[in-house]
C-alpha cells in the first residue's frame, strides 16, 4: 500500500479531523504527528529526514494509506514524488488569523513551554514514553520542526508570514490535478470527490478543538 494521500497543511488546520475523515474513507491508517505516541522510533527518523537524511519514504510509511499533520506535511515535496499518484491535500484555516489564534493557544504555546523546559518536572506524553534515546530525539525533532518553519515562533507577524508562504508556494508547485485544498467546513464532499468515494451517510468528524488541545496542555504541565 502507498500513500494515497499526502497532506501538505500546517497543524491547526482540521488535520486531526482528516485523520480521522480519511481512516473512515480509506480504511486504513494515516500518518499524525499524534502517531509518535506508539511509534517513539519514528522520531529519530523524522529528526535525520529534517537534517537531509531521507528514509525510504515506502518502508517507513508502510501501511499508511494517508498522511497529514507535521511531520508529514512539512516533507509534501518529497512525499509528493516518492508517491506521484498521491492527492496533495492543502488544509488551510478561513483566514491567517483565524489559523493563527488557534496555533497559538495550542501548537505554539507548548512548544514554548517545552522549550522553557515548563512542565513541572514531568515531561509531555510524547517525550515521556520510551527510552532516554527516544525522548531525545523527540525534542530534537520538534525543534527542528518549529525552528525550520519560523524565524521566531513568538513574533505573531513573522508566523502568518511563514503560513501564507507555505501555502503559496504548494499552489505554485503542485499541478491542478494534484491538488486540492480544504477546510474543515467543507466536510466530506471536497474529499470524496478527489478521491472517487461515496459520502459516509454520517457526521464529519469534528476533533481536537483549541479548547481540547488547551485542556491537554495545561495537564501536561500539572496545572
Amino acid at each position: 500500500m502507498g500513500l494515497r494521500v499526502v497532506g501538505a497543511g500546517f497543524p491547526r488546520t482540521g488535520t486531526t479531523s482528516l485523520k480521522a475523515a480519511l481512516e473512515r474513507l480509506l480504511g486504513a491508517p494515516c500518518y499524525h504527528m499524534r502517531e509518535l505516541f506508539g511509534r517513539p522510533d519514528d522520531a529519530a527518523v523524522w529528526r535525520d529526514a529534517y537534517a537531509g537524511v531521507m528514509p525510504d519514504w515506502h518502508r517507513f510509511l508502510a501501511g499508511y494509506a494517508a498522511g497529514v499533520d507535521w511531520p508529514v506535511s512539512w516533507f509534501w515535496r518529497d512525499l509528493s514524488a516518492a508517491f506521484p499518484d498521491a492527492l496533495v491535500l492543502l488544509s488551510r484555516r478561513e483566514s491567517a488569523e483565524r489559523w493563527y489564534q488557534s496555533m497559538d493557544r495550542t501548537v505554539l504555546e507548548g512548544a514554548r513551554r517545552l522549550t522553557r523546559g515548563d512542565f513541572a518536572g514531568a515531561r509531555p506524553p510524547m517525550l515521556a514514553g520510551g527510552t532516554p534515546e527516544q525522548a531525545r530525539a523527540t525534542e530534537e525533532m520538534i525543534r527542528a520542526m518549529f525552528g525550520g518553519a519560523f524565524d521566531d515562533p513568538h513574533d505573531r507577524d513573522n508566523v502568518i508570514a511563514a503560513y501564507e508562504r507555505h501555502l503559496d508556494e504548494v499552489r505554485a508547485t503542485v499541478p491542478a490535478h494534484r491538488l486540492l485544498e480544504w477546510q474543515p467546513a467543507d466536510g466530506w464532499q471536497p474529499l470524496c470527490a478527489a478521491l472517487d468515494l461515496p459520502i459516509p451517510d454520517e457526521p464529519f468528524p469534528h476533533e481536537n478543538t483549541t479548547a481540547e488541545m488547551q485542556a491537554r496542555i495545561n495537564d501536561m504541565g500539572g496545572r
